[in-house]
This record gives structure tokens, C-alpha cells and sequence, in this order.
């Protein structure tokens, strides 16, 4: 079949669209994906980074609310009336800001999809694609497959509270969302919440990486803690500070983005310089402990289970992972690592401790865990999926 993927996200840093798209080229299908700010070079060498069968094309976003002096994002805050006015203005106005954004994208977005089609399917990454590709779908008598990569209308936002928006989009998205022959997300738990919401068909595809062949024996004992991944609110990373200071001379380290705006002290914290998920691998091993940390401040951050997780496993290196429901669940039942409670310096403080003294058994419990949760796995529930259409 053909078929079309729509994102409002950067598509080369999206690891599971591009998992997701090769899986189904695998399988015979042919993907176009239309996503948001590609960059030129990766357009230009996509049929190495992706694979024959697939294509991408880049549709662009406007920047947002976001910080003008190009310096960096992460360090100690300013100061001062007129910064504090300027960060209730912004917090003020975000919400509308950003779904005008999402908006703007979709309108821009539209007349490409047209001229793409027509489609076999049309497959909507996340609710800010879902209206479009549901019009689409329905213009060119396709399927519709919605993949919610998050429990959407409950994450963790910044701005003022938008309750009236988030009660009246979560119905928007069951009337939309059961237009769809299948809907596709990442968890059990988000899976539950959107068949109690009226969705039947709700699949789970995790967010697991293809196994590796040959995964080095692990170290002795840890070198540090690793957190690779997004810098940005929501990710508890001042717990991660303060815990740094009580845990030095053991080394803490964040690899990763920086959202704009985003302002942190680092104290003993040390920072490398973003890779390439395969070089993450490697620079986890050298750490011996990944970190995946979320603050307990939404329904979607309770039911999450984070790509830091499966990397961690497909890299064969022991977590200290934020102690919310679901990740629990995973942890304890896969022995993973030691979990922590979010925002609470001492017990991420305690957790790292433990998991230090019994790293070997963790370690073993990691290695145990890749026979089960990896891509070949929750790929086979993604073409199950696509062969029922």
C-alpha cells in the first residue's frame, strides 16, 4: 500500500516515524512522510539515512515564542522587572501561541498532502496532524491510522492552565480519533486511558530499539550517570543537580537538545555534545548507568514509557528511572534498575547508591530484558496493524 505519514515534528530526530516507516517499507509498503523543518542535508542524503521506499518532504513551523540572542539555553537565569514581565507575558499568551503555531503548520501543510496524493492510508503522528490527515483520508477513501506518541490533551505544559481546552479536546480527539481504522500508541497505560475514553482498536508499538548482535560486557562498576535526551522542563532535571552535588565525585552528565528559553544551573553537572542515536550506545556503556527522569506533574508523564528506557536496554545498561506508574511496571517487572521519586534529590540520590551496590545483577537483568522489549516485537504489532487494513 501506499502510504502517507504526517508530523509536526522534526522528522530526522523523530527515531520512532523512522522506525515505523522503514519497518513498513520492509514489508512492501511505500511511505511518503510529509514532516515539520527537515533539514536540507538530511532531505539531500535521506535515501541513505532512511531507506529506499521512503521519501520525506519538509514543511516549515513557525520558531514560537523563542529567545533572540542565540546563546545558550542552559545556565544561570536573568533578572529583573522587565524580564520577569516579559516571562508573564509569555506565560500568559503561550497557549494561544502554540496552537495558532500547530495551526499555521496544518494550513501550510495542506496543500502538500493534496498534491502528494492520493494515499492507500494516511498515517497521523500525534493529535496536531490528526484533523488533517482524518480530511485527507476521507477525501481519498484511504484508511486512517492515528499513532498518538503521547496521552496528548494530559501532558505537561508550559504556559497558563487550559482546562476548558484540554476537556473540550479531548472529546475533538475520540470523535476524531474514532474515524480511524486503528489507533497506535506507545504504552499500555495510554492504551487503557483511550479505550476508556470510547477508542476500541487501541494498539500498543513501544518505543524500542532493534536489538543489538553483540552488546560489550558491561563495566565492573559505573563510571557516571548519563542523562541523553531532551533539556527542557518536565525532565526533573534540577532534582538531577541537586542530586549531582551529593553524589559527586560521581560524575553526572546530560547529552542532549536544549529547548529554547529553558534556564538551569548545572552546579557539578557536566554536559557533552549531542549524538547520533547509534554513538548514544557507546557513550552510555562508557557511563554504565542511563538516567530517565520525568516529573510527576501530568497524566502522559505518569503513563509514559520514554525512548531513554529502551535505549538503555538496547545499549545493555542498568536505569535509575523516575518511579511513575507505568515505568515502574517495566522496571521492576524486567529488573532493570532502581527507580526514584520525582523531585526528591535524596531518593534519586539513594536509588543511584543502590543501583551502584547491585549494579551486576542489574546489569544481568538489563540483558535478560532485550529479548523482550525491542523493535522486532513492536514492529510485528505495527504490521499486524497495517495488514488488517
Amino acid at each position: 500500500m501506499r502510504v502517507l505519514m504526517i508530523a509536526q515534528s522534526p522528522i530526522a530526530g523523530d527515531s520512532r516515524i523512522l522506525r515505523e516507516a522503514t519497518a513498513l517499507v520492509a514489508a512492501g509498503h511505500v511511505v511518503h512522510v510529509i514532516g515539520r523543518d527537515v533539514p536540507e542535508a538530511w532531505l539531500e542524503n535521506q535515501r541513505s539515512e532512511v531507506g529506499p521506499g521512503v521519501t520525506v518532504e519538509s514543511v516549515s513551523r513557525s520558531a514560537g515564542l523563542r529567545g533572540s540572542n542565540g546563546g545558550p539555553a542552559v545556565g544561570h537565569g536573568r533578572n529583573g522587572p522587565k524580564v520577569m514581565v516579559q516571562r508573564f507575558g509569555r506565560w500568559l499568551l503561550l497557549p494561544e501561541h502554540r496552537n495558532r503555531t500547530e495551526k499555521q503548520w496544518r494550513t501550510a501543510a495542506a496543500p502538500r498532502v493534496a498534491a502528494a496524493g492520493p494515499f492507500d492510508v494516511v498515517h497521523a503522528h500525534d493529535f496536531n496532524t490528526l484533523e488533517l490527515a482524518a480530511t485527507y483520508a476521507s477525501e481519498w477513501s484511504a484508511a486512517l491510522v492515528y499513532d498518538t506518541h503521547e496521552l496528548w490533551f494530559d501532558r505537561a505544559l508550559p504556559g497558563r492552565p487550559t482546562p476548558l481546552w484540554r476537556a473540550r479536546g479531548r472529546r475533538f480527539e475520540v470523535s476524531l480519533a474514532a474515524q480511524a481504522r486503528v489507533v497506535i500508541t506507545v504504552s499500555d497505560g495510554i492504551a487503557r486511558r483511550l479505550r476508556e475514553r470510547g477508542l476500541a482498536d487501541v494498539r500498543v508499538v513501544r518505543n524500542t530499539f532493534p536489538k543489538v548482535d553483540d552488546v560489550p560486557a558491561p563495566l565492573d562498576r559505573p563510571e557516571g550517570l548519563l542523562y541523553a535526551g531532551r533539556v527542557g522542563a518536565g525532565r526533573d532535571l534540577p532534582t538531577v543537580v541537586a542530586a549531582a552535588r551529593q553524589l559527586a565525585p560521581f560524575r553526572t552528565v546530560l547529552m542532549g537538545s536544549v529547548d529554547p528559553n529553558y534556564r538551569l544551573d548545572l552546579g557539578p553537572v557536566e554536559t557533552v555534545a549531542e549524538r547520533s542515536i547509534d554513538e548514544v550506545d557507546d557513550t552510555l556503556r562508557s557511563y554504565g548507568i542511563s538516567l530517565v527522569t520525568l516529573t510527576d506533574t501530568c497524566e502522559n508523564h505518569r503513563l509514559a514509557l520514554p525512548n531513554k528506557l529502551f535505549h538503555a536496554v538496547r545499549a545493555g545498561v542498568p536505569v535509575v528511572a523516575a518511579d511513575l506508574p507505568e515505568m515502574r511496571s517495566v522496571v521492576t517487572q524486567y529488573k532493570l534498575g532502581t527507580l526514584y521519586k520525582p523531585g526528591d534529590p535524596a531518593s534519586l540520590t539513594a536509588a543511584v547508591r543502590e543501583l551502584i551496590e547491585n549494579y551486576t545483577t542489574y546489569a544481568d537483568g538489563v540483558r535478560t530484558a532485550a529479548t523482550d522489549l525491542n523493535w522486532e516485537k513492536d514492529s510485528a504489532t505495527l504490521l499486524a496493524a497495517y495488514a488488517d487494513l
